[in-house]
């Protein structure tokens, strides 16, 4: 039995339904809205065919049908297939960016409140680790006789910064000079890159203890990189839909949230794929058996990523979402990746 236009047509008004109301559709509800051309008796047999093809469920006898999630991922594929439309919500987005933010955590975590916000979801931004961020710019400047303040800027605007000793013949023209060296032999290089070539030539260099310094900072860096970042968003919106009312089931669902593990685990399964849409037992996680996360990418640079999502009820619209996704990765690329030296 071939899935025919007729058929998807129908199938495509019963999901637009459900994901508005919550409520099982019946083939009355179908002849009333939707302007098809058909007999309530048509539409009746054709759910029965849908629900033979494993596209509709009945959760009650006498209830109508709910899309199954075979259903909702040909209506994604087909979606995906149609392009990613632009909605309303771009303009929204780039409303909440419209000031620079010079620190990539600031960013994320407002990214993760403006997604939430527009979507009613739980959302999900992932920063790029900081083994993949590559190296702009280093700058010492004089604290006192012996110590100096070193700042790190890497692309996509992180700032770490701490304070090393220096020697007392170093004034602010010598720490420039060094500043100036090392940006022009480290720029363009990933932290693990920079360590390995400081490990090379600071101990024959004049100024060994600075280096060293910088090298220990690198280090420090390096090893806070292996630890992902990960920022979300109403993360309670989940319990405003009906499907979540059982109160162990929410609590199911926030429990994933709060160890944060497996989220991370799938959104670095991501890879670079510009979306991935995982419905309901897709996800691999049981807990969310009954949800959907829909990712997208953002890019700081040809090397350097990183990952967007929203996890809400099967039943979501993914249309606005994928939308929003989109215009939330091209404004992330945009602020994180700009002003680049």
């Amino acid at each position: 039995m071939p899935m025919d236009a007729r058929k998807f047509r129908i199938l495509q008004a019963i999901i637009d339904d459900y994901i508005l109301t919550a409520i099982p559709v019946g083939s009355r509800t179908i002849s009333k809205k939707y302007e098809m051309g058909l007999s309530s008796a048509t539409i009746r047999n054709e759910m029965s065919d849908l629900e033979e093809l494993g596209y509709l469920d009945q959760p009650h006898v006498s209830a109508g049908r709910i899309p199954s999630a075979k259903a909702y991922r040909l209506y994604v594929d087909q979606l995906l297939q149609n392009g990613i439309l632009q909605s309303g919500d771009a303009s929204s987005v780039r409303d909440h960016f419209g000031s620079r933010a010079r620190q990539m955590e600031d960013v994320i975590s407002r990214a993760a409140q403006v997604l939430s916000g527009l979507t009613h979801y739980t959302s999900l931004v992932m920063s790029p680790k900081g083994k993949e961020l590559h190296i702009r710019t280093i700058q010492l400047v004089p604290v006192s006789s012996q110590s100096a303040l070193l700042v790190i800027v890497t692309d996509g605007g992180i700032m770490r910064d701490t304070v090393i000793r220096v020697g007392s013949d170093l004034d602010s023209d010598a720490l420039y000079a060094i500043s100036r060296m090392l940006t022009e032999k480290l720029s363009g290089h990933t932290v693990t890159e920079a360590l390995s070539m400081l490990n090379v030539a600071s101990a024959a260099h004049p100024h060994h203890p600075v280096l060293e310094g910088v090298t220990e900072f690198l280090d420090t860096v390096e090893g806070d990189a292996t630890k992902t970042k990960l920022a979300l968003g109403g993360t309670s919106n989940i319990l405003n839909f009906p499907e979540y009312s059982d109160v162990e089931k929410a609590k199911g669902f926030l429990s994933v949230l709060e160890t944060k593990d497996k989220l991370i685990h799938l959104l670095e399964n991501h890879g670079e794929m510009a979306f991935t849409v995982r419905i309901g037992p897709e996800t691999g996680i049981p807990e969310l058996k009954d949800c959907s996360l829909v990712t997208a990418t953002y890019r700081l640079s040809d090397n350097t990523h990183g990952t967007i999502g929203v996890i809400g009820p099967t039943r979501m619209q993914y249309g606005r979402v994928l939308s929003i996704l989109n215009a939330m990765g091209q404004q992330l690329s945009e602020v994180l990746g700009q002003d680049k030296e």
